[in-house]
């Protein structure tokens, strides 16, 4: 594509815009999208609700009804030309009389890559797609999309807390708190992001926590939707009191357990209201896989994973994680004994590690953040 600055600017502002549905129409991916006609901007819009309308659509309302023959309209994601909920974009586009469309990045889907545009062009729109530093960003807004599409398996962050010896737990196990109460409200805001928060049983049992992201919402915004639990408990000991199990007629909750676990234990955690699935392989990394196999087929494209060292280990070892964010906190635990934030095996040698794509850093009150993509889909 031969962009203009432009076109460069807006197709970046439909990336940006792209931005405002976060956390409120996933398993959806993030798409804006900007209407241009005579050089001026005469919509925008963004797909801001799941089951809502589309941004493309979204950015064609907010045109008020003008005349758009021979506008253009700029969108963060290939339009959709497939029924869903809402009726394909690429009608909407031709309808509106929309003569040229510039698109940041494909849509890897297997109903929808490339036929969009090609109905498109087949109608005699001028289609163009961007490459290089815009067509990035427009991908790395949607990865837990892109992964699924081509995988079928859920994009995995995995988020830790650790003190500036790499600890997150002393010898006894006390946590609480490592990070500060700026960098746990981010957190927050992750679950609020995802479709699913993943820990291991000993987290919960530990803390008996809720996994619920708790945070102050706009109330002109569609409503945030909770992420499910999920708790992967080989033997199925998560107490039936707990409050993840208490809220679950609520709060979906997905128990991950292996063929261990007695029959008894699956159906009283079932007939609370949780979901049961059992993860088969012979080893913890292979469990990890087919837990992640089975999440993806029921709907969850992107996991935050939280606990413990454990868990984390064994989804390293499987090749999940996809990205890391690290809160690096000004303490000093020492001991020999206390905790790493990922167990399981590793790797033998320094040349087998796995090497971070990108690496940024940023202060979250008294915390370092650090944060490494892994892959890029």
């Amino acid at each position: 594509m031969q962009r203009t600055e432009t076109d460069h600017t807006h197709l970046s502002r439909a990336i940006d815009l792209a931005a405002r549905g976060r956390g409120r129409v996933h398993p959806n991916p993030v798409v804006g999208a900007v209407v241009v006609k005579d050089g001026q901007v005469v919509g925008e819009g963004w797909h801001a609700e799941y089951g809502g309308s589309h941004a493309e659509v979204n950015a064609i309302a907010a045109c008020n009804g003008a005349d758009l023959s021979g506008a253009t309209i700029y969108v963060s994601l290939e339009p959709c030309c497939h029924q869903g909920k809402t009726g394909p974009c690429t009608e909407a586009i031709l309808e509106a009389g929309i003569t040229r469309v510039v698109v940041a990045a494909d849509d890897p889907t297997e109903k929808a890559s490339g036929r969009g545009l090609g109905i498109l062009r087949d109608e005699g729109v001028t289609v163009d797609v961007a490459g290089g530093e815009l067509a990035a960003r427009a991908r790395l807004a949607n990865q837990a999309f892109r992964k699924h599409a081509r995988t079928g398996r859920p994009w995995v962050l995995f988020k830790s807390a650790m003190t500036l010896d790499g600890k997150v737990a002393t010898r006894t196990g006390d946590s609480k708190w490592i990070s500060s109460d700026a960098s746990r409200a981010l957190a927050h805001k992750w679950r609020a992001s995802v479709d699913a928060v993943v820990v291991g049983i000993g987290t919960a049992l530990a803390d008996d926590p809720q996994l619920t992201a708790r945070i102050e919402e706009d109330p002109d915004e569609p409503a945030l939707r909770q992420p499910r639990r999920v708790v992967f408990d080989a033997t199925g000991r998560l107490p039936l009191d707990s409050k993840l199990v208490q809220q679950a007629p609520e709060i979906p909750l997905t128990v991950v357990v292996s063929r261990a676990a007695p029959r008894s234990t699956t159906d009283g955690l079932a007939n609370a209201g949780a979901d049961v699935i059992v993860a088969t392989g012979e080893n913890e990394p292979a469990r990890v896989r087919s837990a992640l196999d089975q999440l993806g087929e029921s709907g969850i494209h992107a996991i935050l994973l939280e606990g413990g060292p454990h868990l984390a280990g064994a989804f390293l070892d499987a090749g999940e994680i996809d990205e890391v964010r690290l809160f690096l906190a000004p303490l000093l635990l020492g001991g020999s004994k206390a905790r790493d934030p990922l167990e399981g095996e590793g790797v033998e040698k320094i040349s087998e590690a796995l090497r971070a794509l990108t690496l940024d850093c940023e202060r979250v009150a008294d915390d370092v953040l650090i944060s490494a993509r892994l892959r890029e889909w």
